[in-house]
């Protein structure tokens, strides 16, 4: 199912390994929804192809990218990317799945947390999902991340959010991006940025997706739509 009707999800892919790309590419080519537009053997080559594919409107919807490569790493690209394209998600897709790599790649802005033994199919299935902005995260690695999370000191930190900080993470939790939660709430984007920095900082979270996954596993999200 596309994620958009009529539109092909734009997908571009980067790591370092040349079979891991062109077996990607192969596979994504096969999918009718989704339209590889790029690949690029490092983070260094991804931000010199990214505007060149925006000039000619390929600008992609969803980067998968993998964290072990040089010079510059899969997490540095990966903040450089969503500094630079907010529109622009990143999935990795990685061999590694310790948590120093995992908080490093969601703090950088990454949608989602994938390894490579992962089934084709659930990383095309992932793929739409990151295209929607939804957290796609590893079951091993959601549960320990749900895991870590865990404090009882958590909901009275919830409780502290302000009303508009509630709504701000309710759109979150729906994988709405800064410029799209400003147009929600009738906000300038700066503000919605702003909210999201002080959500983080009250829920003592590094990331978008850590804050979309613990409002949904709470229902915290849930509560702020019915509030």
């Amino acid at each position: 199912m596309a994620a958009d009707p009529g539109e092909a999800i734009r997908v571009m892919v980067i790591d370092d390994h040349e079979v891991v790309r062109h077996g990607l590419a192969a596979f994504l080519d096969g999918e009718p929804d989704i339209e590889l537009v790029g690949d690029a053997d490092g983070g260094d080559r991804a931000l010199e192809l990214l505007p060149l594919l925006d000039a000619v409107s390929l600008r992609p919807h969803v980067v998968l990218m993998d964290l072990q490569m040089t010079p510059m790493d899969g997490v540095e690209a990966t903040r450089r990317i969503r500094d630079l394209y907010e529109d622009v998600q990143v999935l990795v897709l990685t061999s590694y799945s310790d948590d120093d790599r995992v908080r490093g790649a969601l703090s950088a802005g990454a949608v989602g947390y994938l390894l490579k033994d992962t089934n084709v199919d659930e990383i095309a299935e992932a793929v739409r999902a990151a295209k929607r902005g939804e957290p796609q995260l590893d079951t091993l690695i959601a549960s320990r991340l749900v895991t870590s999370m865990q404090s009882p000191t958590r909901e009275t930190e919830a409780a502290a959010l302000t009303p508009r900080e509630s709504d701000v993470l309710r759109l979150v939790a729906e994988g709405y991006a800064n410029k799209k939660i400003a147009a929600e709430l009738g906000i300038s984007e700066r503000t919605a940025r702003t909210h999201v920095s002080n959500i983080l900082a009250k829920l003592g979270l590094t990331s978008r997706t850590q804050a979309a996954l613990w409002a949904t596993r709470l229902g915290v999200a849930n509560r702020a739509r019915v509030r």
